[in-house]
């Protein structure tokens, strides 16, 4: 088909995919439904329309969000992963192990749009290291989720 390959998977590496193609129509989505499948501001996801998605290892469970859509998570660890519409399947952006080669170019569902989302990058910046007094924690973390390649077993020893 092509030479663009792209893996990712869940957290914690019980669910892995492959697609291979290119993926165009990568959006975030605003819609109440959307923040709330994902926890988050907005849903960052890509079509996968004219490409070829394999899971490699584990397959979603599903919650139907509404009579037309869909969506997939990994039951393990919670990752969302899909958004499974007639039109076809979306990909969540940030599951995939190179997520900065996959960049938005549309806002959907911008009624649902939380008012102080444009204002977030102008907000001051730390890196997570930078809290060692508030959580001395920190630099003794030992980060547990699954590295961002495949492995050929799981969970990892």
């Amino acid at each position: 088909m092509t030479d663009n390959v792209l893996t990712g998977g869940c957290q914690c590496g019980a669910i892995r995919f492959r697609v291979e193609g290119d993926l165009k129509d990568a959006s975030v989505c605003h819609c109440r439904m959307c923040q709330k499948a994902f926890g988050g501001f907005y849903a960052p996801l890509v079509n996968t329309k004219g490409t070829a998605l394999v899971w490699t290892r584990g397959r979603p469970k599903h919650f139907a969000s509404s009579n037309f859509v869909n969506r997939g998570f990994c039951e393990n660890c919670g990752t969302p992963l899909t958004y499974e519409a007639p039109d076809g399947v979306a990909l969540a952006i940030a599951a995939f192990d190179h997520p900065e080669t996959i960049a938005p170019t549309v806002q959907f569902g911008i009624e649902g749009k939380l008012s102080y989302v444009d204002g977030i990058p102008a907000l001051p910046a730390r890196q997570t290291i930078d809290d060692i007094i508030a959580a001395p924690f920190l630099d003794k973390l030992v980060c547990f989720q699954h590295p961002d390649h495949d492995t050929d077993t799981w969970p990892l020893k």
